[in-house]
């Protein structure tokens, strides 16, 4: 069982991650930071540097779990972290370069981003989420700039790019998969642009999301379970799936 409260596991854990060497800021994001959080759990903090960091400080604390190196997830703006578990609990610790996070700003601002691979998410990640966590995350130790607003410029181009790579998904599924009767690329390919519609919804709307867990509930897209769930390795049946598909994304 956990010995402390969590106020004052969350102070602890803060204070010793703000202390390691060149990190300016700490804060505390996930589901614990938007208040939709389950006894279960887990913690998600963030820890914001300028200049180097050295994984190795953060093994030092002696905290269980694994401490990948610095772009050790892939080396974008999700440039690397720790899964540990601290006090009974599963905290995810999150390296952000500031550098980085002030240039995604800024570009954020002028409507321009890129989107990334990362393990976990089906249509890979925008790089204005690192905007998105200053504008939602909780900061415990420091201080940090945030987005006055969702910028006007990103709204009218990540919801028209991120629209258009949905329907060249499902073109391509229709063209290509669909005739052959491969009912599970067919799928894969209808849950990766339900990801890509949710991502355009949200950002028309000008709401920031930090992950994909609660994005197709949030855009409206659950129920394209329905779609999933009928599914059949027939062509027709695949073209029909694709067809709904476009239909739910165009009623939105």
């Amino acid at each position: 069982m956990p010995a402390l409260t969590d106020s004052a596991f969350l102070d602890s854990v803060a204070g010793r991650l703000a202390a390691l060497p060149t990190v300016r800021a700490v804060a505390l994001g996930g589901s614990r930071a938007q208040g939709t959080d389950r006894p279960d759990s887990d913690w998600d903090l963030a820890v914001y540097y300028r200049g180097h960091f050295d994984p190795a400080d953060l093994s030092a604390l002696g905290w269980e779990g694994e401490v990948s190196e610095v772009g050790g997830w892939g080396g974008g703006v999700f440039n690397g972290g720790a899964w540990l578990t601290i006090d009974g609990r599963r905290v995810d610790v999150h390296y952000r370069d500031l550098d980085v996070v002030e240039h995604e700003m800024a570009e954020a601002e002028q409507g321009r981003f890129r989107v990334e691979p990362l393990l976990f998410h089906l249509a890979g990640i925008p790089s204005y989420l690192v905007v998105a966590e200053l504008a939602i995350n909780q900061v415990l130790r420091g201080e940090l700039r945030r987005p006055a607003a969702y910028p006007d410029k990103l709204r009218a181009c990540a919801a028209g790019r991120w629209h258009g790579t949905a329907r060249a998904t499902l073109r391509y599924a229709r063209a290509n998969h669909a005739p052959a009767g491969r009912l599970t690329e067919v799928a894969g390919a209808i849950a990766t642009a339900a990801v890509q519609t949710g991502h355009a919804v949200l950002a028309g709307r000008g709401e920031w999301v930090t992950n994909e867990k609660r994005l197709l509930e949030r855009a409206g897209l659950r129920q394209l379970d329905d779609v999933l769930a009928a599914l059949r390795a027939e062509p027709e049946a695949l073209r029909r799936a694709i067809a709904e598909t476009e239909a739910r994304f165009a009623a939105l």
